[in-house]
């Protein structure tokens, strides 16, 4: 993300969200009740121990702490201060040790090229001006043979129901605003990003999730939200 390749009111949306981010039934409560599952889909592809990972758009650092708690040597960047900000005070309760910096994925691509055994990029594509722009720092990221995992929301009716009419209006699970639906990827389009940026496409999963019981897992199905992993080749 250069400094076209942000926008500034989706920043302040979430830093609006910083003090609560932690706070398993506040306005984050989907990202913990997705971040098991998304964890779990970057374990069973890549030995987290002692790996170095890249948690792109972290936010708090729900993930960054699932996978240095896995045993990955884990920098998040973010460019909202104040998300940045709790993620370094949770490390005091959790004991972790994560490198956090306020920083855009361009500049850490240019300061650390190919230093990366893995990049998460999380719920983050969605929000940027330039998702081409975005999967080619992500790829310049990555060490030759590294792993890629993205998570996003599909273009489809099913995406617009839950996600923004179902999430953000009726059970109110989310701010209104959070989610543009012209910004919604198309897994196929997604897919013609990373490999533009020179990337193989490994595998597509849907992730299924009920806000009512707050259960979360893989599924065949892509039509709402998916989850993918593409390979940096060796």
């Amino acid at each position: 993300m250069t400094a076209a390749n942000v926008n500034p009111d989706e920043i302040a949306r979430f830093d609006s969200l910083a003090a609560r981010w932690w706070d398993p039934d506040g306005e984050s409560r989907p990202l913990h009740d997705l971040n098991p599952v998304r964890a779990a889909y970057v374990a069973a592809r890549v030995d987290l121990r002692r790996a170095n990972v890249a948690d792109v758009g972290c936010g708090g650092g729900l993930l960054s702490e699932a996978l240095a708690r896995a045993g990955a040597k884990v920098t998040g960047i973010d460019l909202g201060e104040k998300v940045i900000d709790v993620a370094k005070l949770h490390l005091h309760e959790s004991g972790l040790d994560v490198d956090y910096r306020v920083q855009s994925s361009a500049e850490l691509a240019a300061a650390e090229p190919a230093g990366f055994d893995a990049v998460c990029c999380m719920e983050l594509i969605e929000h940027v001006p330039d998702p081409a722009a975005l999967v080619n720092d992500l790829a310049a990221l990555l060490k030759p043979g590294g792993r890629l995992f993205m998570s996003t929301l599909n273009r489809t009716p099913a995406a617009f129901g839950a996600a923004i009419v179902g999430a953000e209006y009726v059970m109110r699970l989310l701010p209104r605003g959070t989610h543009h639906y012209a910004q919604f990827l198309k897994p196929s389009e997604l897919g013609r990003l990373l490999r533009h940026a020179g990337l193989e496409l490994e595998d597509v999963s849907g992730l299924a999730y009920n806000p009512l019981n707050r259960k979360a897992r893989l599924s065949s199905t892509t039509a709402v939200n998916y989850v993918l992993s593409a390979r940096k080749p060796a």
